[in-house]
């Protein structure tokens, strides 16, 4: 991992949230914490203190006697946290610098109308969405409110990947992307997050076809 002047607890857990989000952590099995403190280079301690802040978080439980292990996948529990990342992005977007947003506005719609694939294999979209929205909040100051968002993507990408795998092929709409950036092109900025949420809510319903409850 690389070094920097956070705690130790901080450097891990973001590293262990960096592996759940890539798939480089299995999901359907209790996690070794051993074997992860020897992988990630750290006492027991620092993975500890981590694996208990990402429980807060609802990313992972923990039983009595028998460790960590990854919250149980529901189709309610995917709804409400697609209800509370639109939410909170859509504060962020709302929260971002204006300037910043029409300024961005122009690239947001080139890249949007680059990865205009009805259907493309859902790491493929996965890695795209991220940097699109990564991309749309570049402007929102608010370093708690992203901290929080980012911990719920990664368990939302979770339920993604359990319930379609990497390579299945996910309809799309193109449009979505396109819509927001219009309107934030156009200094709309109200239009610009009813697009957003509505993004959210079509792509939480692409994802419930295929999870079941």
């Amino acid at each position: 991992m690389p070094i920097d002047n956070r705690p130790l607890r901080e450097q891990v857990k973001d590293e262990l949230i960096k592996r759940l989000g890539s798939g480089t952590i299995a999901t359907n099995e209790p996690i070794n914490e051993v074997q992860l403190a020897t992988e990630l280079g750290v006492s027991r301690t620092p993975l500890r203190e981590a694996l208990i802040t990402l429980e807060r978080e609802g990313v992972i439980t923990s039983e009595r006697g028998r460790g960590f292990r990854f919250t149980p996948l529901s189709a309610q529990e995917y709804r409400d946290l697609t209800a509370i990342v639109a939410t909170l992005e859509a504060l962020a977007l709302e929260s971002s610098d204006l300037e910043h947003l029409r300024a961005a506005a122009p690239r947001l719609l080139e890249e949007a109308r680059a990865f205009s694939a009805p259907q493309a294999p859902h790491d493929v979209i996965e890695r795209y969405d991220d940097a699109w929205h990564e991309l749309l909040l570049s402007g929102c100051t608010n370093e708690r409110l992203m901290k929080l968002i980012t911990p719920l993507k990664v368990t939302m990408h979770r339920y993604e990947r359990v319930a379609l795998g990497d390579q299945d092929v996910l309809e799309r709409s193109a449009e979505e992307h396109e819509r927001i950036a219009q309107c934030l092109l156009r200094g709309d900025l109200d239009a610009a997050l009813a697009a957003l949420k509505e993004n959210w809510n079509s792509g939480m319903h692409r994802i419930l076809d295929r999870l079941k409850d």
